[in-house]
């Protein structure tokens, strides 16, 4: 049983973003901002619903948790999400300041993985991977075949 507060719990909660993402027919991709073990921000890949390159999960959760917060910098705050982010995404939560980001899948875009992103986070950002990475790897998986038929 996931207990309440954990990184899996919270992850589970960016997974039923990606879901939410999957049934728009958008790239399931899912994400949560928490602060104080509190969630403030829910959001999903939203760039074909708005015919915009940068509404990625992380970019809407960032504007709806800076609103929460009413401040551009989300120091005290973990990003979870269930892809790892892309670079533009990457250099975006530097600008926030998060505290940590937890993803779950590893990108496996040829492009992203030549590129460290580690130094694109904030130096104080906290970066832990693999997070149900399975359970993440195998939506996005689902979402492409279907694409394929």
């Amino acid at each position: 049983m996931i207990q309440p507060f954990d990184d899996q719990y919270f992850m589970t909660q960016a997974l039923n973003e990606a879901n939410f993402a999957f049934d728009k027919d958008e790239i399931p991709i899912g994400a949560v901002v928490v602060h104080d073990f509190k969630i403030i921000a829910r959001a999903h890949n939203l760039t074909e619903t708005l015919n915009d390159v940068t509404a990625h999960a992380e970019m809407q959760a960032f504007t709806a948790a800076a609103d929460f917060l009413g401040g551009k910098y989300l120091k005290e705050c973990t990003l979870y999400v269930t892809l790892e982010p892309c670079v533009m995404c990457a250099g975006a939560s530097y600008w926030t300041q998060l505290k940590r980001v937890v993803y779950g899948a590893r990108d496996q875009e040829p492009r992203q993985r030549t590129i460290d992103k580690t130094t694109l986070f904030h130096p104080k950002t906290e970066l832990l991977g693999g997070v149900m990475e399975e359970d993440c790897r195998d939506l996005l998986q689902l979402f492409f075949e279907e694409k394929r038929k």
